[in-house]
């Protein structure tokens, strides 16, 4: 509000290198705080001046200049596009090749914050020719160089399979999957993160990401004591199994889907969220996969996040995992239904606090249609709404007629009770499953 930014400015192009070096400086610190200031450096015409001098000047300029860039484009897509068109890659690019590894530290840290926002963005710092010489860096021995590189290559390749190609054919994985045994955890956080944001975007990706042979050595992150390098760990899994079901079968004989067990049961919260969706994932694709999530004893875990945790998404996508595990035939079904969750899966399915997200998730109906362990169902006989209470009378329908023990197990239970007091439309499928139910039993027990 003082004027500073003009006064600055000139400051830029003093005599004293230290003038100018700290000038860029201060300016860098002003944008950093707000998109207004960023805007103002930008109105300013301060950008050309900067990117001018970035290549003639010494290393401590060099430094600050990026740090301006890199605070200026960190805002939003506007912004970074102000910083691209004033020219500011090519010169930032240049700086990747200094002898300095701040200054290349600084360079990778404007690019990274420039390719982030969406793929046109990304796609420039492409363009400049950024990517082969960010390979470079993460081969540097300076970790902070490392740590940030590899950030900057998970941040150009998230938005497209084109974008990930292009960081995959300058030689990325291999130089990431060596270092996820780094004993730095930040740096293995950038390393998972960038392999996931290769990984998720197409089967060829995710099958190169697993024959750099990131198996089974990727899994003791998954026991970390960094939360990030765990959730990072977990999410890269995760990214690998949605894809095929040859991918899942290969994180099962890896030993990823018991690893991703003990996973959930030693967290709590969001961190947990990637595994879970790891096992419903492998499990969806077919009957062994989800059987090997049910040997290796991954439906007690899924069951506790549904009762442990307070976030609506997280129970989601536990009612979700549970789902996909038990859809696939009644063995699976009775797998997942002798825990007693289904009760608690149709109370947050009924809770009118429950998101629409969960609801459609606990709608059970996935279960319920291969489900023929009657001991779980007939407690739900008591509260299922007319959508669910159809699925329900027609398990037992299928299951009664064939099954003495059952039959009369659902007349001592107030089974049979329950089902006369449903009030269903006369010739409908719900009408029809009762009135077979009700042949199973002499009259007077009817009645």
């Amino acid at each position: 509000n003082s004027g500073v930014m003009s006064l600055l400015r000139p400051l830029l192009l003093d005599v004293v290198p230290n003038v100018q070096h700290t000038a860029a400086l201060a300016l860098g610190r002003l944008a950093n705080y707000n998109d207004d200031l960023a805007e103002a450096v930008v109105k300013g015409d301060i950008l050309p001046q900067l990117v001018c001098s970035l290549s003639e000047q010494n290393r401590f300029y060099k430094k600050a200049a990026a740090f301006v860039l890199r605070a200026v484009g960190k805002h939003s897509p506007q912004l970074a596009q102000a910083v691209v068109q004033c020219g500011a890659l090519e010169t930032l690019v240049i700086c990747l090749e200094d002898f300095d590894p701040g200054v290349k530290e600084a360079a990778a840290w404007a690019l990274g914050y420039v390719a982030r926002h969406n793929s046109e963005l990304s796609q420039a710092v492409v363009d400049a020719g950024a990517v082969p010489l960010l390979v470079l860096c993460i081969q540097e021995p300076e970790i902070a160089l490392k740590r940030i590189a590899a950030s900057t290559l998970g941040d150009i390749s998230k938005h497209s399979p084109e974008l990930a190609q292009t960081v995959v054919d300058a030689g990325a994985i291999a130089h990431l999957a060596q270092m996820i045994l780094n004993p730095d955890a930040k740096l293995k956080r950038q390393v998972l993160s960038a392999l996931s944001q290769i990984a998720k975007h197409s089967v060829d990706l995710a099958e190169l990401v697993v024959e750099a042979e990131i198996f089974p050595v990727m899994l003791t992150c998954l026991k970390d004591s960094d939360e990030y390098v765990k959730k990072n760990g977990a999410t890269l899994i995760r990214e690998i199994a949605k894809h095929s079901p040859e991918l899942s079968q290969f994180i099962v004989n890896a030993g990823g889907v018991a690893a991703v067990i003990d996973y959930i049961g030693s967290c709590k919260g969001t961190v947990r969220l990637p595994g879970i969706m790891t096992l419903g994932y492998v499990a969806a694709h077919s009957e062994n996969l989800s059987m090997a999530v049910i040997v290796s004893k991954g439906i007690p875990p899924l069951c506790a996040c549904l009762l442990e945790e307070h976030t609506d998404h997280i129970k989601a996508a536990a009612a979700w995992a549970l789902g996909q595990i038990g859809r696939h035939t009644p063995e699976h079904a009775h797998a997942v239904a002798v825990t007693n969750v289904l009760a608690t899966l149709l109370a947050m399915y009924m809770d009118i606090q429950s998101s629409e997200d969960l609801r459609v998730k606990a709608t059970l109906k996935n279960i319920l249609q291969k489900c023929t362990y009657l001991p779980a169902l007939t407690p739900l006989l008591r509260d299922a709404p007319p959508n669910i209470m159809k699925y329900i009378v027609g398990q037992f329908s299928k299951v009664l007629p064939h099954d003495s023990k059952a039959r009369r197990l659902f007349v001592t239970t107030g089974g049979l009770k329950k089902v006369q007091e449903i009030k269903a439309e006369p010739g409908s499928l719900l009408q029809e499953y009762i009135n077979t139910i009700n042949n199973c039993y002499p009259e007077e027990i009817v009645r």
